[in-house]
């Protein structure tokens, strides 16, 4: 190996790495907030990097069914509970938020999916396709269980997985996509060249780090988040919504997940179930982070991408052997160096 394969492979570690972190620093804020591991956060991914690629085709995106659908259930479920505690004012915003929008989509969408549109305004409109499924998610499947154990949970979260995976599969086909790349060219830094599209991503990364920093350290509803994270029956009682909480949480790892996906659509073939190994790299450096520290998490991500870079140079077979063996030594040291705690301590 020389330098200039060395410099290459860093590159793609880093590239892989920024996206892990981002992943990884979802799945720490979910399990934190609401004490799910997310394991569908890799389809996200793919509903982000698919829509993207189909708005681009001029193609209608199979995830705005979605949301009506969705949109549907969490009305039917909010219309019984709204019932049950006599709370008539709300079903009517209820209403328009989950019935009329969602169907009024079902008009706009194709209409503007047909226009040539810019990249930037296609990767708006698939945010605001994939972003609500996160909070409509959290509504149906986990809202009901929000005191149920970490396992079931789990569990539940695998079921989501195939059932998202499944729905993919339908939406969007067996073949794969790909987008063009955002920025075009290269940088040369005096020790090599950069593909410009690898260092926007790592920027855009590291941007959207630093945003989300600035959200929970310097905003209302960020604080209420950290509060819940620290001790949920806590944030009850000084009159924080867990609920709430809930839903803001799982719309952010949706917005996270779907922008991850379009920042590797242009860089790698995004298939289906593509999302699912990716998410599985953020769950390594989640796991990393004891699935509760951001910037061990963030190393962590780090270290995974540069592992997978360099794996697939020296054994291309066993890279995905080698990166996911990492999380047996992390997990013996941590079984060694902790305690075991309550879900409410």
């Amino acid at each position: 190996m020389d330098s200039t394969i060395a410099l290459i492979l860093t590159q793609d570690g880093i590239v892989n790495g920024a996206i892990y972190a981002l992943l990884g620093l979802a799945l720490v804020l979910v399990f934190a907030v609401t004490r799910v591991i997310f394991i569908p956060q890799g389809e996200f991914v793919a509903f982000g990097a698919l829509t993207l690629a189909m708005l681009i085709e001029n193609k209608t995106p199979g995830t705005m069914w979605l949301l009506p659908i969705a949109g549907v259930v969490v009305f039917l479920m909010e219309l019984g509970e709204g019932i049950r505690q006599q709370a008539w004012k709300s079903l009517a915003k209820s209403f328009f938020w989950f019935v009329v929008i969602p169907l009024a989509s079902l008009w706009v969408i194709p209409a503007v999916a047909a226009a040539k549109l810019p990249l930037w305004a296609d990767v708006l409109l698939s945010l605001v396709i994939v972003i609500p499924l996160g909070p409509m998610l959290y509504r149906i499947v986990y809202q009901p269980l929000a005191e149920a154990s970490v396992l079931v949970l789990l569990i539940v979260s695998v079921a989501v997985h195939f059932a998202l995976t499944g729905l993919a599969l339908v939406f969007f086909g067996a073949e794969g996509w790909r987008t063009p790349a955002f920025v075009e060219g290269t940088v040369n830094f005096g020790f090599g060249d950069w593909s410009a599209q690898s260092l926007f991503v790592v920027l855009t990364s590291v941007a959207l780090i630093v945003a989300l920093w600035l959200f929970f350290g310097h905003t209302l509803y960020g604080r209420a988040l950290r509060a819940t994270a620290v001790n949920r029956r806590g944030a009850r009682l000084v009159g924080i919504s867990t609920t709430m909480s809930g839903r803001l949480t799982f719309t952010l790892a949706a917005f996270v997940g779907a922008l991850s996906g379009m920042l590797i659509a242009p860089v790698t073939t995004v298939y289906y179930d593509t999302g699912f190994l990716i998410g599985l790299k953020g769950f390594v450096a989640a796991i990393i982070g004891g699935l509760s520290s951001y910037p061990i998490a963030s190393v962590g991500a780090l270290a995974v991408g540069l592992l997978e870079s360099f794996s697939s140079f020296w054994a291309s077979a066993y890279k995905e052997v080698i990166v996911f063996t990492l999380i047996i030594p992390v997990l013996l040291w941590r079984s060694l160096t902790t305690h075991h705690v309550e879900d409410e301590e």
